[in-house]
């Protein structure tokens, strides 16, 4: 039987300016940033838009490659793709986050599962927000019979939260993943499932957002990054359901982070912070800190007054700020001098952030032992930027240093980075004495 032409993805295509043979280069870059190679040429999309359906994985490049050229989350139905694979969990903003989120939290403690998660199935941009997230004004009591859940369950989620962000902190990402998606799979899902006021519920549903947070932060330390939006996504969605607008914006300020350390600097991921900031405008002055540090950061890539604007009213927000200690009530002061040192590397003025991240440093807190090893990669590379290569090898040192106790993909990253930087001064001795040690911590299993 003749095949009916695919009229939705021909106009995808148009929207994006592509014609079959310019489509077919962009999809073999998406597919070798994956480690994939695929023979898709100009005839190749020509079969498709005559109605042909492409096999797996091709149906998931195309809706990322089609996703971040329209910068939306372009869907199988959209593109004409009615035989795109099932993915592991619905990513649409509608889905049920609570069966999203212990449906992915079950598979991690899976080993079999575990690896299909990690296989990079699921894309970045299937996770766009809407352009308005649109919090509901009230939420049903549940009444049903059983063990009610109470205050106390609440706070005992707010101080795992703490444990958990501490432990991250100090040794990295990988190796707490499992525990948390067994503390979320074996203790939190039951207490979401019992009966409570309206007041607890939403505070379990609170909770339940920062823990997932946490979790997706520790996905993205392991370089799992599109689970680690899956994780952050379903946080934002529990924030929403239980009317938390500061837990909101947390969400969204920590989805565009991590989207812009993955290279991401579109105007979606600027939408993301500015709708971060706008949840947190009643929020304490250290969240509102936090959102509006990072509008300066990703302005500072083609707005440079809005930056210095947004970098200036965050440092004032954080002088005002007085709050107890905690993962979600307050911002470290090396935390807000590393962003300040990024907005003003982007900006060009290499010595301000030399200077901010020397700040950073110093300010880190003995439970910061990871943040303080990417401090000093990032003091090493701006230094040896400058020309000052004795001063870059003592932080590449000190990187050294805490290296054997962290299990985190981005030390991993920045010991990689070490060793490219190093290499054109490789005939030093003391540039290959470093070398040498960053190949004997590479290669000693761990």
């Amino acid at each position: 039987m003749p095949r009916t032409s695919n009229t939705q993805l021909t106009s995808l295509l148009a929207a994006a300016n592509w014609g079959p043979a310019q489509f077919a280069a962009a999809l073999r870059g998406v597919a070798a940033e994956r480690g994939l190679t695929v023979t898709v040429y100009l005839t190749t999309v020509r079969r498709w838009l005559e109605g042909a359906q492409p096999r797996p994985p091709l149906p998931a490049l195309i809706l990322e490659c089609l996703s971040r050229r329209l910068d939306r989350r372009i869907t199988a139905h959209e593109a004409g793709l009615t035989r795109a694979p099932a993915q592991l969990v619905d990513p649409a903003w509608e889905a049920d986050p609570m069966r999203k989120l212990f449906h992915l939290t079950r598979a991690e403690l899976d080993p079999h599962r575990r690896a299909l998660l990690g296989a990079g199935a699921l894309t970045a941009t299937a996770l766009a927000l809407p352009a308005e997230v649109r919090v509901p004004a009230k939420f049903a009591d549940p009444a049903r019979p059983g063990r009610r859940a109470t205050e106390s369950d609440v706070e005992q989620l707010g101080d795992m939260a703490k444990v958990f962000a501490t432990r991250a902190d100090r040794y990295g990402g990988q190796r707490m993943r499992a525990t948390l998606a067994a503390y979320l799979t074996h203790e939190v899902e039951p207490l979401l499932h019992r009966p409570a006021p309206t007041q607890v519920h939403r505070g379990l549903l609170s909770a339940t957002a920062r823990l997932a947070l946490l979790l997706g932060s520790m996905c993205a330390d392991s370089g799992h990054h599109p689970l680690a939006q899956h994780y952050h996504q379903i946080a934002a969605r529990l924030a929403t359901d239980a009317d938390d607008h500061t837990t909101l914006a947390i969400a969204l300020r920590t989805m565009a982070t991590h989207a812009h350390d993955l290279g991401r600097h579109t105007s979606g991921v600027l939408n993301l912070a500015e709708q971060a900031d706008q949840h947190a405008r009643n929020a304490p002055p250290a969240v509102r800190a936090y959102t509006h540090i990072h509008l300066a950061v990703l302005n500072a890539h083609d707005n440079r007054h809005a930056a210095v604007a947004a970098l200036a009213r965050a440092e004032h927000l954080h002088a005002q700020a007085d709050a107890e200690p905690g993962p979600f009530s307050s911002y470290p002061a090396g935390a807000l001098h590393y962003q300040r040192s990024q907005t003003l590397a982007t900006l060009g003025d290499h010595t301000g952030a030399l200077t901010a991240l020397t700040t950073s440093l110093r300010l880190r807190t003995e439970t910061e032992r990871l943040p303080a090893a990417l401090t000093h990669a990032r003091l090493a590379e701006t230094h040896l930027r400058l020309g000052h290569l004795e001063p870059a090898l003592t932080h590449w040192h000190a990187l050294l240093d805490a290296y054997p106790t962290l299990h985190s993909h981005r030390a991993d990253q920045r010991l990689t980075a070490a060793a490219l930087h190093l290499r054109p001064h490789r005939r030093r001795t003391d540039v290959a004495d470093l070398l040498d040690r960053i190949t004997e911590l590479t290669s000693t299993p761990r």
